[in-house]
Parts: structure tokens; C-alpha cells; sequence
């Protein structure tokens, strides 16, 4: 496969990604639309890395901070949801817009 072919796949997860993030209204889409958007920038950073004009493992290296720092933001949003989900009973973004006690 060549470079745009990986780049196409990339564009089009993150398209979807975007796509999930700006219209669902439902905190677990959000946090998956926002994982595909990491895992496309893994696959820009994995292809670029073998394939682009000075190969190296610079781009793999980065891609496992990415997922490092992915594995984080599930951890930390998936609390604050739980927490969320105990105080309102409710999973929708639109219903969590004020912070009380």
C-alpha cells in the first residue's frame, strides 16, 4: 500500500470521529468518536513514520504517547460520567450542564 491510501483511511476514522463528537448527545459516543480521532492520528504518525520522507521510529514512538494519553482520557471520563450518572441518573451532554452540589 502506498501512503495515501493510509492517509484516506485516517482522514475518513477522524471524519467519523469529528462527526460522532459534534452531533451525539450521548457521553459514551462522545468518548468513542473521540478515540477514533486518536486512532487516526496513530495511523498518520505509524505511516509517516514508515513511509515519509525520512523514515524512522520517531512517529511510532509518538503514537505510543498517544495511546498512552487515550488510555487516560477513557479512565478519566469514564469516572466523571459514573459520577455524573449517580448525581442526574442521566447519560445525555445536553441534561449535564450545570455544576452543583
Amino acid at each position: 500500500m502506498n501512503l495515501s491510501a493510509y492517509l484516506a483511511l485516517a482522514l475518513i476514522l477522524f471524519c467519523i470521529g469529528l462527526y460522532g463528537a459534534l452531533t451525539k448527545r450521548n457521553t459514551i459516543i462522545v468518548l468513542i468518536s473521540i478515540e477514533l480521532m486518536l486512532n487516526a492520528v496513530n495511523i498518520n504518525l505509524i505511516a509517516f513514520s514508515k513511509m515519509g520522507f525520512a523514515p524512522s521510529i520517531t512517529g511510532q514512538i509518538f503514537a505510543v504517547f498517544v495511546i498512552a494519553v487515550a488510555a487516560a482520557e477513557v479512565a478519566v471520563g469514564i469516572a466523571i460520567l459514573l459520577a455524573l450518572y449517580r448525581n442526574r441518573r442521566t447519560v445525555n451532554i445536553d441534561e449535564m450542564n450545570e455544576l452543583k452540589h
